[in-house]
């Protein structure tokens, strides 16, 4: 028997396939990542099943005790809390393993906050990029940004409610003319699309928001944010000069990090 790897709905219970029902219902074990979420699905659609948790702190010994199992034939399903199991969640050891083992995997697919997003947002095209979570640091998220802005399609990512707001404000600084949108809640009873640029919608969210969120970044076009990180540059090599560098050092090492000229931040720090 494969292993099924099956979607599950983002948030409206009933956003779920035949396919996964039935999955679902003839499997031997259902791998799940919260077992109480994934009971909470299970009894709404009146299917009893075998459960074991599979998360990141159990991984490699859930594969290990797994793998043999697979192999003597247990038809074993694997669930996330919310969508494609893998993509942002655990999994891929597993499958990795059942595929190395000549094992049959089978993936059935399902909801995607990452393509009803691109939807919504009104942003979508021939291209996207979907780049997980946002990093949290903030010189790791300005890098995001300097580098996403050169691949010229629409970006997807997921971010918590704490971080959204230093998230956007930092785009915001980068570029705050991009197009973005905010999508909170998807396919649930308090489902909100925040749409505007990056210096509009971060104004919308000096408080906390409740419930998930993806975030849908439009392409940006040429040059998009180059001012702004010549700003962020020139505002690096005087915060050097202020700790006691010298200029000239300062905007050396400032330009060979962020691209910018060593004769223009040395020019503009004068």
């Amino acid at each position: 028997m494969p292993l099924a790897v099956c979607a599950t709905p983002i948030g409206n219970l009933e956003d779920i396939t035949l396919r996964v029902l039935d999955e679902l219902r003839a499997a031997d074990l259902v791998l799940a990542e919260d077992t109480r979420h994934t009971r909470g699905l299970l009894e709404r659609h009146g299917i009893r099943a075998r459960l074991a948790s599979y998360h990141e702190h159990n991984e490699a010994a859930r594969v290990a005790e797994l793998l043999p199992r697979l192999e003597s034939g247990e038809r074993i399903a694997l669930v996330s809390d919310a969508g494609m199991p893998l993509v942002s969640d655990p999994g891929a050891r597993l499958v990795r393993a059942a595929l190395d083992a000549g094992v049959p995997v089978t993936v059935l697919p399902g909801p995607s906050a990452v393509e009803t997003a691109l939807v919504a947002s009104g942003l979508g095209g021939s291209r996207y990029a979907f780049v997980g979570f946002l990093p949290r640091r903030a010189g790791e998220l300005a890098a995001l940004w300097r580098e996403t802005a050169a691949w010229g399609s629409t970006v997807v990512a997921f971010e918590s409610p704490q971080r959204i707001g230093a998230s956007m404000r930092s785009l915001a600084a980068f570029d705050g003319d991009r197009e973005v949108a905010v999508c909170r809640e998807l396919t649930k009873r308090f489902e909100e699309v925040v749409r505007g640029t990056a210096r509009e919608v971060a104004a919308r969210f000096d408080e906390v928001p409740k419930g998930e969120i993806t975030l849908v970044i439009a392409a940006g076009g040429p040059g998009a944010g180059a001012a702004a990180d010549v700003e962020g540059a020139v505002a690096a090599v005087d915060e050097l000069v202020g700790a006691g560098a010298a200029r000239r050092a300062a905007s050396d090492v400032v330009a060979r990090l962020t691209g910018a000229s060593r004769n223009t931040l040395y020019r503009r720090t004068l």
